[in-house]
């Protein structure tokens, strides 16, 4: 049985099992049964969504992803839906006095908190190396692509790419939700979380691997070396998809003593390292695109 598909021979297999197996297991699988059809229910309930927006607003979705606990890879069954997208308009909508609102936003429910960015503000953004931005572009879930225009726009985003700016966005980050989260010998074990993807975000910036990936598991693949370290960080993500309670708890030594270490240091690099000017030939590529892109 695989997860985010049904079929009527999943059904049958699954009215197999419980003559054969004990009501624990026959259990698991209708929970299976059960998150796959509302994964399959979720991902129609994308698509419908994102159509609407299109007709709603008369924009063009060039490309839409799932961010959050999901494009991370660690959900947990009542994890919501994060969808990310971006759009463009008709070419004459940019051609007006005053500039036009530039993010699109749905009321959020339990379920599913979308939101999009124009167009030309993503570019601005790329610009500037945002790394939310370059985030989606290597979430593992996407729901929208333009082919032609995505590839493109993909290799303008490697252009622009600016190490520095990233790694001081991942240590601000870093260093705020330790400072607001992980105070105390009690912590919100969850927000451990918060700390860790910035800090490993922050040494794959270091070790010059590129872009940072939006998947957890492949960070810490990449960049945790220290075994005990790695089974610790392992186990709480593991703890993280189970489900189980993740409020007030004792603090993990070996993670927390790698977190306040690799901040301090990160701190001493951060201070020593800045971006580079924008080249006047990237500026034109960028514009190149953005107009070929209206068509």
């Amino acid at each position: 049985m695989q997860l985010g598909i049904i079929n009527c021979e999943d059904l049958k297999q699954f009215c197999e099992r419980g003559k054969r197996f004990p009501l624990e297991n026959l259990f698991l699988d209708a929970l299976k049964i059960a998150f796959s059809l509302k994964g399959n229910v979720m991902h129609q309930r994308i698509q419908e969504t994102l159509s609407r927006i299109e007709a709603e607003n008369d924009v063009r979705i060039l490309f839409a992803c799932e961010s959050g606990s999901r494009g991370w890879g660690f959900e947990s069954a009542d994890s919501d839906w994060d969808v990310r997208f971006i759009y463009c308009h008709p070419r004459n909508w940019y051609l007006s006095v005053e500039e036009g609102r530039d993010v699109i936003e749905l009321p959020i429910d339990e379920l599913l908190d979308a939101n999009g960015w124009d167009l030309r503000k993503s570019l601005r953004l790329m610009k500037k190396s945002n790394p939310v931005l370059l985030e989606w572009l290597s979430s593992p879930i996407v729901y929208r692509e333009d082919a032609a225009a995505m590839a493109a726009y993909r290799a303008l985003a490697q252009d622009f790419y600016q190490p520095a700016a990233c790694l001081h966005h991942y240590l601000h980050m870093a260093k705020g939700n330790f400072r607001e989260y992980l105070q105390g010998e009690t912590v919100w074990l969850k927000k451990y979380f918060y700390v860790l993807r910035p800090v490993l975000a922050c040494l794959w910036i270091e070790r010059g691997l590129g872009v940072v990936p939006m998947a957890f598991d492949d960070l810490v693949a990449g960049v945790v070396n220290d075994s005990e370290l790695k089974a610790c960080i392992v186990s709480l993500a593991e703890q993280k998809r189970s489900g189980a309670e993740m409020d007030n708890g004792a603090r993990i030594p070996a993670i927390h003593t790698f977190l306040e270490r690799e901040i301090a240091r990160l701190s001493v690099v951060a201070a020593g390292i800045s971006r580079n000017p924008v080249s006047v030939e990237l500026l034109v590529k960028m514009n190149r695109y953005f107009r070929e892109t209206l068509g």
